[in-house]
């Protein structure tokens, strides 16, 4: 993990304890909820990547260049507390980090009059996302719905190396940024329980920005299940949906990454 993200969660995770302190003691839990809430655990998606760099002082233009990423373990950690039994604060992180190569099907533009087919194309994707919002829930004692708001922090580390060989010609281009950013966060929510240990949950979230060096949205809807064997230890599991599309904009370079991640997620589950 880089500096940044793991300050981020440090802070959410200090700000729970915090509010945990303060309200959670004091919240009546439900079957639907509990006063604290850990997953850790992984998420497991098949990923396709849509890449996009330009220059625009070299005349370079990758084009769309697709990357069919597979599949990968990305690291996953979340946290939810209850608060005056009816609200809270859920804080969520995971990081993609993925690498690689292929051969283009349609030749790539290298600037400077340089257009070469059958070049190799890298790729190398780092993704930081880390959510913190505040929530609302109503219902009853099995069933509850939510609804909150907050803020995403997300950052792009991306970068692509191409080169070909025509006629005895060697070609290469490289272009590396890095980019962060933060937006504002809604997130919808439902719980329902058919016992105190056999629970299944509906998540939802959007974040979207219009403005910046580093704009775009990101979608992310996930349906799952949670036993727990153990009054305060579980196991969870659950199948996620999610879209990553951002632009970023520099002086001379902008590039375009879009991301589709669909795939089951296993947790360790522990509840107090």
């Amino acid at each position: 993990m880089t500096r940044l993200p793991v300050r981020f969660f440090a802070v959410s995770f200090s700000a729970a304890l915090c509010a945990w302190s303060v309200g959670a003691r004091a919240a009546d839990s439900t079957l639907a909820l509990d006063p604290v809430s850990i997953w850790l655990g992984a998420y497991y998606p098949d990923t396709k990547l849509d890449f996009t760099v330009r220059d625009r002082s070299a005349g370079f233009d990758s084009g769309k260049l697709k990357y069919d990423a597979g599949n990968t373990t990305l690291p996953r950690a979340r946290i939810d507390i209850l608060l005056f039994g009816t609200q809270g604060l859920s804080f969520d992180y995971y990081r993609f980090d993925r690498s690689r190569t292929e051969t283009l099907g349609s030749p790539l533009d290298l600037g400077g009059g340089n257009v070469v087919p059958n070049a190799m194309a890298r790729g190398k994707f780092t993704v930081d996302i880390g959510n913190a919002s505040y929530r609302w829930w109503f219902g009853g004692d099995s069933d509850v719905f939510g609804v909150g708001i907050g803020a995403a922090y997300y950052k792009v580390k991306a970068g692509l190396s191409a080169s070909a060989t025509v006629n005895g010609q060697n070609y290469s281009a490289d272009y590396r940024y890095t980019e962060d950013a933060f937006a504002p966060l809604v997130t919808l929510g439902y719980r329902h329980a058919f016992s105190d240990q056999l629970r299944v949950y509906l998540d939802a979230s959007g974040v979207k920005k219009n403005s910046g060096r580093l704009g775009g949205h990101i979608y992310n809807a996930a349906l799952g299940v949670e036993w727990f064997p153990w009054h305060n230890i579980g196991i969870g599991a659950e199948y996620a949906a999610t879209r990553v599309r951002l632009n970023a904009n520099r002086k001379s370079i902008d590039g375009d990454l879009d991301m589709r991640l669909n795939g089951p997620s296993a947790y360790l589950r522990l509840r107090f």
